[in-house]
C-alpha cells in the first residue's frame, strides 16, 4: 500500500470524502476565526471608503494566503478588476511588468510608455465603472526600491478617485520595514490595516478543527478529545498551519490503531515526529508504525 492509498484508506476510516488538514490554502477550507472576519470587514471596508492602501500581517502560518485568496474570489464581479503578485522580491521594473502581465495590457519594453499603457488601461477601466484591486502576498520581501514603485503606483487617479486599490498581506517584518524613514510617506498612505493572531485558547482550536474536518465530510462526535487539543494547542502556539501538520498526523496514528477518537497520546505520538519530518520524508511510514499499522507500508 503506497502513501496515498493509505491516506484514501484513512479517510475512508473516518468517513472523509478529502484530507481535513491538508497545507493548501484551500479556501473551500477556510474557517472563519475571528481575526479572518474582522481583517476581511477591514479590507471590504477600506475598498468601499476608496482608500490606496490596505495592510494585513501576521505571522507564517496564520492564515494570510487563505485570507489573500479568499479576498480574490470574492472580487469576481463586475465591479471589481483584480491582479495577483504572489512573490514580489523583485525590481521595480520587474513590478511594473508584472503588473502588466496580470492585466493584460500590452506594452513596449520602455519602462515609460509601459507606464502609461498601464494608466490608460486604468483609466478606461474607471469609465466602465469598474475599480482595479492590487493584491500582493508576502509583502515584506519586496525591496525598498519596489515598494517606492509601490506607492508611484497609487498615485495613478483621477480629481476624483483612486485608480489603483492595493491590499498588502504580509509578515510581522513588513510592519519594521515600513516604519523606515525612507518610507515614511508609503506608510502614511496605509489607513486600514489588521492583524493576523494565533488561536489563543482550546476552544477556537476546537472549532478550528471541527469546522475543517466537517468540511471535509466528517459528520461524527468531534474525533480530538480536549486534552489532545490542549496538547495540540500548547505544541503549535496556536499557528494553525503547524496545527495542521500535528492534526493529520495524529489522525494516521488514530486510524493506525483503529481507534475512531484521536486521544492526547497519538498527537504527542505526531508531535515526537515533527522534527524528523523536516529532515526526510519517511515520516508516515513511522507514524504508521507507532500507530500499529504495520502492514500498510
Amino acid at each position: 500500500m503506497d502513501i496515498t492509498e493509505v491516506k484514501h484508506s484513512c479517510e475512508h476510516f473516518f468517513g472523509l470524502r478529502e484530507t481535513p488538514f491538508s497545507l493548501t490554502p484551500d479556501t473551500g477550507f477556510y474557517v472563519n476565526l475571528p481575526d479572518h472576519s474582522a481583517a476581511f470587514d477591514s479590507i471590504l471596508y477600506g475598498l468601499s471608503a476608496g482608500e490606496g492602501f490596505i495592510k494585513i500581517t501576521g505571522e507564517v502560518g496564520t492564515g494570510k494566503t487563505l485570507l489573500c485568496r479568499r479576498l480574490l474570489r470574492y472580487l469576481q464581479t463586475d465591479q471589481w478588476v483584480t491582479a495577483y503578485i504572489p512573490n514580489p522580491a523583485m525590481s521595480s521594473v520587474a513590478l511594473w511588468r508584472a503588473l502588466a502581465r496580470e492585466l493584460g495590457v500590452k506594452h513596449s519594453t520602455r519602462i515609460n510608455e509601459m507606464q502609461h499603457a498601464i494608466q490608460q488601461y486604468l483609466l478606461d477601466t474607471a469609465r466602465a465603472g469598474r475599480k482595479l484591486v492590487l493584491v500582493i502576498d508576502e509583502a515584506q520581501s519586496m525591496p525598498v526600491e519596489t515598494l517606492e514603485a509601490l506607492r508611484l503606483i497609487s498615485n495613478l487617479e483621477t480629481e476624483r478617485q483612486k485608480l489603483v486599490h492595493i491590499v498588502l498581506f504580509g509578515q510581522p517584518e513588513l510592519d519594521q520595514i515600513l516604519a523606515r524613514q525612507d518610507l515614511r510617506q508609503l506608510n502614511q498612505r496605509i489607513t486600514t490595516s489588521a492583524r493576523l493572531s494565533p488561536l489563543a485558547d482550546v476552544q477556537a482550536l476546537s472549532h478550528y478543527l471541527n469546522a475543517r474536518l466537517n468540511q471535509a465530510g466528517y459528520t461524527g462526535a468531534p474525533l480530538f478529545t480536549r486534552q489532545a487539543v490542549q496538547s495540540l494547542l500548547f505544541c503549535t502556539y496556536g499557528i494553525p498551519r503547524l496545527a495542521n501538520v500535528i492534526a493529520d498526523k495524529a489522525l494516521l496514528i488514530a486510524f493506525g490503531r483503529g481507534e475512531r477518537t484521536v486521544k492526547e497520546k497519538y498527537v504527542r505520538m505526531a508531535i515526537a515526529d515533527t522534527d524528523s519530518v523536516r529532515r526526510s520524508n519517511g515520516w508516515l511510514q513511522r507514524i504508521l508504525l507507532a500507530g500499529g499499522l504495520r502492514k500498510a507500508v
